[in-house]
């Protein structure tokens, strides 16, 4: 498993609005599954999505941390929560040295990432 920072935005219901985190997930070593704050997702073409949720379908956009502007879409709005163990990551990959309060909330986010529950979802339906 690879373990990286990364951005996650959910799309369906929302648009270019939707909560969206910046925290650390595992990966698959293609990076087809990525598993976050005990969800999983695949590789998906959506519209304005990339990524779907094995287990409830909801679409995502999933992707690495942009060092330049926002990491969200030009069009979306709202606060973009952000792991408290992430913050001075961030801040050396964007070249600053305080966190923006206005566009960012720090939180906690639990490690947990669901690799044989899903597995184990998987299997079932092969």
């Amino acid at each position: 498993m690879i373990k990286d920072l990364m951005y996650i935005e959910l799309k369906t219901g929302y648009s270019d609005d939707g909560p969206a985190w910046i925290g650390y997930v595992k990966t698959s070593k293609t990076k087809k599954t990525i598993y976050f704050n005990d969800h999983a997702f695949q590789k998906y073409n959506g519209g304005y999505s990339n990524y779907v949720d094995i287990e409830n379908g909801d679409e995502y956009w999933i992707s690495g941390l942009k060092k330049r502007e926002s990491n969200r879409h030009w069009d979306g709005h709202g606060k973009i929560m952000i792991d408290r163990r992430a913050v001075n990551e961030y801040l050396t990959l964007i070249g600053e040295k305080e966190l923006p309060l206005n566009l960012f909330e720090i939180i906690d986010i639990e490690d947990r990432f669901p690799v044989e529950r899903v597995n184990n979802l998987l299997n079932d339906k092969e």
